[in-house]
């Protein structure tokens, strides 16, 4: 899976997704740090492995993960500077969230985050759904960029 990379000075906004998200009963916030365990324990049974990245963006002031939380429930986590600097990943939205616009929300949330701190560029590591990070932010694909840094992981 190759790597792509968005220009964080030409994000869309991020209000009118923290609003969408809003109106499904979701809300789009940076986790904290007392919601660690819960949210490692989430993340170990729908993504596994991952789990390890997420735990390194607590060591981050502020934290470097941003959850989506339905009532009392997480739905989806999006994370950036976990795998490296200026990486965004990884990120995930429970099966039965999909489709409602919260991963584009957790994206951005993300994203914008990162062009707070001065980034021009970001790197989204390892993608899937390259069509989504496409249409969503404008990415493009790095070229030569599989396996990129995920090459020899003892995963």
């Amino acid at each position: 899976m190759p790597d792509m990379i968005v220009k964080l000075y030409d994000l869309p906004p991020l209000d009118e997704s923290l609003a969408a998200c809003r109106r499904e009963g979701v809300a789009i916030r940076r986790a904290r740090p007392p919601e660690r365990p819960r949210l490692l324990e989430w993340i170990g049974e729908h993504y596994g492995f991952w789990s390890s990245e997420v735990e390194r963006c607590f060591a981050h002031t502020p934290v470097s993960c941003h959850i989506a939380v339905r009532d009392t429930e997480v739905v989806g986590f999006s994370c950036h500077d976990a795998f490296a600097p200026n990486f965004f990943g990884p990120t995930g939205v429970a099966a039965d969230a999909q489709g409602r616009g919260i991963g584009t929300a957790l994206l951005l949330a993300a994203l914008h985050d990162q062009r707070a701190q001065g980034y021009a560029y970001s790197i989204i590591g390892g993608v899937g759904p390259a069509e989504f990070y496409e249409r969503s932010v404008g990415a493009i694909v790095i070229p030569g960029s599989d396996p990129g840094p995920y090459d020899d992981l003892l995963v």
